[in-house]
């Protein structure tokens, strides 16, 4: 386990790593954040491997990541770094709004999460906040409960939001992607992965599911309100 030499002096500028896998939107950040003097982007990587390699280089105060990118992906990048360094300060800025993504990033420790349809101002403000030592959610996330199908047994739902929690994190990744209708080629060119690793991933899915085709998935990703309709 690593950890900083010295604690942050807010007089300093606040160091921040950016982590998304597409380059105009990393360029859109930075050009954001460099209108604020108190923040430096100090470097960018564009998938988890590289993340957790900058951020053991850099040390940076606060790393701002996307949740879906080729290679490990988003939560499965939190996860490693917070497990080497438990005071990291990872901030989640995703496309993704629905309430299981805010819970999973959470608990595999971020710090923040906001999404990209917040105004650019929210950024900043989070970065500050989670450079502090405080925690920052976009305001909405947390106060919406999952909204599940009223035809559904309450006992069902239960089910399937446990069964949702005990997925891996590439587990995760593979099953919201089958579940928006993305075949197996498509997936492991997404998430950089073999046809036959992705294929042997979805049997597993389907497995713990006790179901047997992508649309009952696809179902139960749309009651348990990972998946909007």
């Amino acid at each position: 386990m690593y950890h900083r030499k010295y604690p942050i002096k807010m007089k300093s500028r606040i160091r921040v790593i950016l982590v998304d896998d597409h380059a105009v939107v990393r360029a859109g950040f930075r050009m954001l954040l460099s209108t604020d003097d108190a923040i430096e982007v100090i470097a960018e990587a564009e998938r988890g491997e590289q993340a957790c390699q900058l951020y053991l280089a850099n040390q940076p105060d606060v790393m701002v990541l996307d949740l879906s990118m080729p290679g490990i992906g988003g939560l499965e990048t939190i996860r490693r770094i917070c497990n080497r360094d438990c005071r990291a300060k990872i901030l989640v800025f995703s496309v993704h709004d629905e309430r299981v993504y805010v819970d999973r990033a959470m608990n595999a420790g971020a710090k923040g999460y906001i999404t990209k349809h917040a105004h650019p101002e929210i950024l900043i403000t989070a970065i500050q906040k989670i450079a502090l030592g405080e925690g920052y959610i976009e305001q909405g996330l947390i106060s919406e409960g999952n909204v599940f199908s009223s035809q559904i047994p309450e006992t069902r739902e239960a089910d399937y939001k446990s069964l949702i929690e005990s997925l891996s994190s590439r587990e995760f990744d593979v099953f919201l992607l089958l579940a928006k209708g993305l075949t197996a080629h498509k997936i492991a060119g997404e998430l950089c992965l073999g046809y036959k690793t992705v294929a042997n991933y979805g049997t597993q899915i389907r497995s713990k599911f006790k179901v047997s085709s992508v649309a009952e998935l696809a179902h139960i990703a749309i009651v348990s309100g990972v998946v909007k309709n």
